[in-house]
């Protein structure tokens, strides 16, 4: 049965609902997303990352920007993220273009990380080849002496946020028989949001 005049109007106030049936079903982080991100030459990567942000200005998560996705996202600001949970049998599909979010909002997230996940921030050279775990765990040492009695750990310079500004939300429903119901949200220029149905 379809569930189209049930919708909200704003696509945010639609996934916010989605994300917190999903905080009581989804055994494991239900603000993972699997991130798609692609070179200049188009040659995609895709990973899991987690939602770290949401307001009507987008999706927000954070990462390594010299890692490969971060290298990826500063050489083509564009970006797909979905979000899948089979506990609800429900998906969402973002698309747009992607943004650095201010230095006050990036310290303000990295400083409610707990201390060990800031000192790992600063010990893990993101993507790069690594000779052993020994190594990692040396380099956490390392960082742990360095800031030794330190709470206020800084943000490493290379350590940022980054907003998907979507261009669209895609809403899927399971379906009987694959008759999936799916719904696409796109903005319009008066901040309003448009919707259509997509074939399954």
């Amino acid at each position: 049965m379809s569930k189209e005049n049930e919708l909200p109007d704003n696509p945010y106030e639609l996934f916010s609902d989605w994300l917190g049936q999903a905080e009581q079903s989804e055994p494991n982080d239900p603000g993972a997303m699997c991130l798609a991100t692609s070179t200049p030459e188009g040659k995609p990567s895709a990973r899991m990352v987690l939602l770290k942000g949401l307001d009507e200005r987008g999706f927000v998560f954070y990462t390594n920007a010299d890692s490969r996705k971060g290298q990826e996202i500063l050489s083509n600001p564009y970006a797909s993220v979905c979000f899948h949970w089979k506990s609800l049998l429900k998906q969402v599909r973002v698309e747009g273009e992607l943004e650095e979010v201010s230095e006050d909002e990036a310290d303000a997230y990295y400083n409610t990380r707990h201390r060990g996940s800031r000192v790992g921030a600063w010990a893990s050279k993101q993507s790069q080849s690594l000779g052993s775990y020994d190594e990692l765990k040396e380099f956490v040492e390392s960082y742990e002496s360095k800031f030794e009695g330190q709470e206020d750990i800084p943000r490493p310079p290379y350590w940022k946020g980054f907003r998907i500004k979507p261009t669209s939300i895609e809403f899927w429903i399971d379906g009987e028989y694959r008759l999936h119901e799916r719904y696409v949200f796109t903005p319009e220029e008066n901040g309003a949001w448009k919707r259509h149905m997509l074939y399954p």
